[in-house]
């Protein structure tokens, strides 16, 4: 499964069934949203530049604008961001693959979050995004990220499967790229943007 797979299925997806809330309601929806910007709030700095990687239609991004943060929302899909553009017109947005997302943005960021991206991608993809991603963030800055570790990895075959890694190799990952993990208390993984380590 590549990167151009899971975006195709994406974009193929009923948009009520692209996230579980969604089948109790729209407002659960987007509550779901507005309480994970909260979660993020408590670990991203005050008024930080944020870029939202996998927007999807805005379920995060558009709360976390609403506490203040200066985000850009980037996709892969441009439906998405067009949904997106529905509930917030004036969001930036990006339409982006992780190709050369530091290069497009012309800057580095305070922060990324890719909260529903990384666990779709086999482990090669996922290595190339990483990099992209760290690349993108200033040194000292925030990763947050959907990026589970497992006693039992398996990589995942079709989109909807997740891909988890062995500590082993998400440690080695994080050395070779330049990520530092923060206890943070999150559901997803909270990684301090470093120097990569030289053999």
């Amino acid at each position: 499964m590549t990167a151009a797979d899971i975006i195709d299925a994406w974009d193929q997806a009923d948009p009520a069934a692209i996230h579980p809330t969604r089948g109790i309601d729209e407002d659960a929806y987007w509550d779901s949203g507005r309480n994970q910007a909260a979660l993020l709030g408590t670990v991203l700095p005050d008024g930080a530049k944020v870029v939202d990687f996998g927007c999807g239609d805005g379920r995060v991004a558009i709360p976390l604008r609403a506490l203040g943060y200066d985000v850009t929302a980037a996709d892969a899909s441009q439906n998405m961001l067009d949904r997106l553009h529905q509930h917030d017109p004036g969001m930036p947005t990006l339409l982006n693959s992780g190709d050369g997302l530091y290069a497009v943005l012309g800057k580095k960021v305070d922060a990324v979050v890719a909260l529903a991206v990384l666990i779709h991608h086999g482990y090669a993809d996922c290595l190339d995004l990483l990099a992209e991603l760290r690349q993108t963030v200033k040194l000292g800055g925030l990763l947050i990220l959907d990026w589970p570790v497992s006693d039992d990895p398996v990589e995942g075959q079709v989109w909807l499967d997740v891909t988890t890694w062995s500590q082993e190799a998400h440690d080695d990952a994080c050395k070779r790229i330049g990520l530092k993990p923060v206890e943070a208390h999150l559901p997803w993984g909270v990684y301090r943007a470093v120097k990569p380590a030289t053999d």
